[in-house]
């Protein structure tokens, strides 16, 4: 990664343009090009002013990512098969296969003159080639060119794109608030979307909402192609009590269901925003636009709040390079951000493979992208060091395990780093013990782990999603996915980063599941004050559950130690005990294990 930073790239190297000049779907339905079509994309390629040496290259690259047929040459009967020419006499292609997905099409005979064109026809053959698992606006196919021969290659600047449509209806999404004070109006969101969680689909129908005493909400709402699958309706809670909503959805093609989160209406009740604050575009190494990627976050998944953290140096394209991108990112947070409505955080992620991933976040408009390639900025300290003073937070992920762990060896900074992601696509980095535990885990690099060594973080969950899918990651994922849960009584930027600070926080791997946990009045994330000499050798622990289904088991973590209880599939569970003093340097936290395998976790609680 460093080397590329440094190598310098001849004038020709890059150059030219590419367009596709034909696509021909080969299997799926009419129209539009869609979801796992197979397909016979005509590409052309034009070389630029500085043409291409002997022994120069063009490079033909498919997204490298999600159930793409991959480029092959051996059997023009099966798909991917992919084929080069070019009617520049003298020119002879010299197709080499340098990676799973890039075709290195070598420039022998003479060099190819600036407008002299090579055709490329990726599905060749009968079958075509099959293409994304997931809708898309902008899905690319990738050229680049090494234009003097030296082995060194650049993008063309504008790649090839084209846009990819959802499939049928397969999956319905309702969200609600999960907190309300009684005569509070409320939206309730419905969302239609494909079997792996694509929004666009061509639905329309009408959707039946189960009416619920206590509370006014109409029963019935219509859908229309215009509506793209997503509908909000308002209604108001009269009654305290908590509220689960049957949706039923009928279209042309398709009966589905949903059921809502719990909706918690009482009194006095801190409110609670959902968010995902990881995830990827199409700028890296994700599906989607920026633009479409908030556009999810808010109309499909109803998330209060969101953030985009592309890699700065990984995926096709690189932030750290190309400041036309950070740009568009900083643009697309800014014209989406509705603070008290939805709010979204400018962010990236900074991607080093020698001292894990983290995500950093900023509560202002703008940001630096300080570069794990760059020296300056290469480990957690240094990036710590760029940071400090600013309206930024960083986030380690998957620091338990696949695909990198976290070097702990780094205490984490405690105003920039009070938080950490325990779960996301990618599983679970609490404890080797969790349900959903990581992939390639290393043991005694589990957020608890380092817990029991004298760190301190509050938990939230996010995404990681690369589908484009923030807040919903786990339709196609298995069931893996990540959200975080913040009690804050407003929605901005300001607030946000005051409650995440205080580590007023918890995680869940998809599920909105209400909690409450408190010692002594101390909430989740808080520090109990100090031992002193006649206070009480017992202080009580408090803790309320309503899950999204049925809880299956509550375990009690204290400082390594769990206890755990089965709470016999209940939809709520609430209780206060005693138990015995925390002493200086102890935590407590709990583990709630829902019967669909939806997991919470609450912020520990610590003793100073």
């Amino acid at each position: 990664m460093k080397l590329d930073q440094r190598l310098e790239r001849h004038p020709s190297d890059g150059g030219g343009r590419a367009w596709i000049e034909r696509i021909l779907k080969v299997v799926g339905k009419p129209g539009p090009l869609r979801v796992l079509d197979h397909a016979r994309f005509e590409v052309i390629y034009e070389a630029g002013p500085l043409g291409i040496d002997v022994g120069g290259e063009v490079y033909f690259q498919v997204s490298p990512f999600w159930s793409w047929d991959l480029p092959q040459d051996r059997n023009p009967r099966a798909r991917g098969y992919t084929t080069a020419s070019t009617s520049a006499e003298g020119v002879v292609l010299e197709p080499v296969w340098v990676g799973n997905e890039i075709l290195a099409i070598g420039i022998a005979g003479r060099r190819l003159e600036a407008g002299e064109r090579i055709e490329i026809v990726y599905g060749a053959g009968p079958m075509g080639a099959r293409i994304d698992r997931f809708s898309e606006r902008e899905e690319h196919l990738f050229l680049s060119v090494d234009g003097n021969a030296d082995g060194i290659r650049q993008f063309v600047a504008e790649s090839p794109r084209f846009d990819i449509a959802a499939g049928p209806p397969g999956f319905a999404n309702a969200v609600v608030p999960t907190t309300l004070e009684p005569g509070d109006p409320f939206e309730m969101l419905i969302a239609v979307l494909d079997y792996d969680g694509n929004a666009g689909v061509d639905f329309e129908g009408t959707a039946e909402i189960q009416v619920l005493e206590g509370i006014e909400l109409p029963s019935r709402v219509d859908f229309t192609a215009s509506d793209a699958g997503s509908k909000r309706i308002e209604g108001i809670a009269r009654e305290p009590g908590v509220y689960r909503f049957q949706v039923e959805v009928h279209g042309a093609e398709k009966e589905l269901t949903a059921r809502s989160n719990p909706m918690v209406v009482e009194a006095g009740i801190q409110p609670i925003r959902w968010g995902d604050v990881h995830g990827h575009s199409n700028l890296s190494d994700g599906t989607g636009t920026p633009e479409d990627y908030f556009t999810y976050a808010k109309d499909y998944a109803g998330l209060d709040f969101a953030a985009l953290t592309d890699h700065d140096h990984w995926g096709m394209q690189f932030l750290d390079g190309s400041p036309e991108l950070w740009k568009r990112i900083k643009a697309a947070v800014a014209a989406t951000n509705r603070p008290g409505i939805f709010t979204t955080l400018l962010g990236y992620e900074w991607t080093s493979w020698l001292h894990g991933h983290r995500h950093v976040l900023y509560f202002e408009a703008d940001g630096e992208i300080y570069s794990s390639a760059d020296d300056r900025y290469e480990n957690p300290r240094q990036l710590w060091d760029a940071l400090e003073g600013q309206a930024a937070m960083t986030f380690a992920h998957h620091s338990a395990g696949g695909p990198v762990s976290t070097n702990w060896a780094y205490p984490p900074d405690p105003v920039l780093e009070p938080l950490t992601e325990i779960v996301s696509v990618h599983g679970v980095s609490e404890a080797y013990d969790a349900p959903g535990v990581i992939h390639n885990p290393m043991r005694g690099n589990f957020v608890r782990d380092v817990l029991k060594v004298g760190y301190r973080f509050g938990f939230i969950g996010s995404g990681d999603s690369h589908d484009g899918h923030p807040g919903l990651a786990y339709v196609a994922n298995e069931g893996a996915a990540g959200l975080a849960a913040v009690f804050t009584d407003n929605l901005d930027r300001a607030s946000l980063q005051e409650a995440m600070r205080a580590r007023r926080t918890y995680a869940t791997n998809g599920a909105r599941t209400y909690i409450e946990v408190s010692i002594d009045g101390v909430p989740m994330g808080g520090t109990l004050p100090p031992w002193k000499e006649g206070d009480p050798e017992t202080q009580t622990l408090e803790i309320r559950i309503i899950g999204e289904g049925a809880i299956k088991t509550l375990d009690i973590i204290r400082s390594g130690a769990i206890s755990t209880s089965e709470l016999g599939n209940v939809l709520q569970w609430k209780a206060e005990r005693e138990i015995p003093r925390l002493r200086r340097g102890e935590f407590h936290y709990i583990r709630v294990l829902e019967q669909t395998g939806a997991t919470v976790w609450s912020s520990p609680i610590y003793a100073d």
